[in-house]
């Protein structure tokens, strides 16, 4: 069984669509992380793909805030004027749809895989150091955790007394790549597939994984996507100039 793992989209249209592309045909279920919409500009274009296809959905807390379902007030001012923006432009639809995503973590059909947004002990938990990973992969009944929030593609891996952090190594910042981590047996991982729609680790491309069940790896993927398209939905909706700018930087 191969699953497409995606997280943190955030309303980028043309990142998802990049995405999606990229992956046709190499999977047979799609796992989402949450976090939909917030921050650009194509909310409703972006549930309107995802809601058929997807197996699995997580609730992330962008998504959490933007259908209403808690107050925006501890989004810094940037994220809060996205998230009231997506609220009054989402379809009643697309609205009362996120508003029943549930909370993670969920454990898809696939054994031994869970499900989250953030860390799968607490939805808005970073894990973003071995500090922070350490109590997730002590308790968690699966041996793989996915997750998202963090916006950065790697996780982290524990067999016995030996703790690693992975991260993906890519030669170009430019065209698409990918990169296989093996999953030796008895050793625990959490993964993040990184963020689709705006990444924070300083790779501007868009970013995903596919979990291989019979192969025993995950590929960690990046691919480009028509990054001026996304900038220009995000400058004409008349939201934060910043939400565009960072998008080119990654991070």
């Amino acid at each position: 069984m191969r699953a497409l793992i995606i997280s943190d989209i955030h309303a980028n249209l043309e990142a998802l669509t990049a995405v999606l592309d990229a992956a046709a045909g190499s999977y047979d279920a799609l796992w989402n992380l949450g976090d939909l919409v917030g921050y650009g500009a194509s909310p409703n274009q972006v549930l309107d793909i995802l809601r058929p296809i997807a197996n699995l959905n997580v609730r992330g807390n962008h998504d959490r805030v933007c259908c209403g379902l808690t107050s925006a007030l501890g989004f810094n001012p940037v994220a809060r004027a996205a998230a009231n923006w997506t609220r009054d432009e989402l379809t009643p639809g697309n609205l009362n749809w996120l508003r029943t995503v549930p909370q993670g973590p969920l454990q898809p059909e696939q054994p031994g895989i869970t499900c989250a947004h953030g860390s799968p002990l607490n939805e808005d938990h970073y894990i973003l150091n071995m500090r922070d990973a350490w109590a997730p992969l002590q308790q968690m009944p699966t041996a793989i955790t996915f997750f998202g929030h963090t916006h950065i593609q790697g996780g982290f891996s524990q067999k016995d007394h030996d703790w690693h952090e992975l991260r993906p190594r890519y030669n170009t910042r430019n065209d698409a790549e990918s990169w296989t981590l093996s999953i030796p047996e008895g050793t625990r991982h959490l993964i993040n597939p990184g963020s689709i729609g705006q990444p924070r680790d300083c790779d501007w491309r868009a970013a995903f994984a596919i979990y291989d069940s019979d192969a025993a790896e995950i590929i960690f993927h990046r691919v480009p996507y028509d990054l001026t398209a996304s900038q220009g939905r995000i400058l004409m909706a008349g939201l934060p100039e910043r939400l565009a700018a960072r998008l080119r930087d990654g991070r």
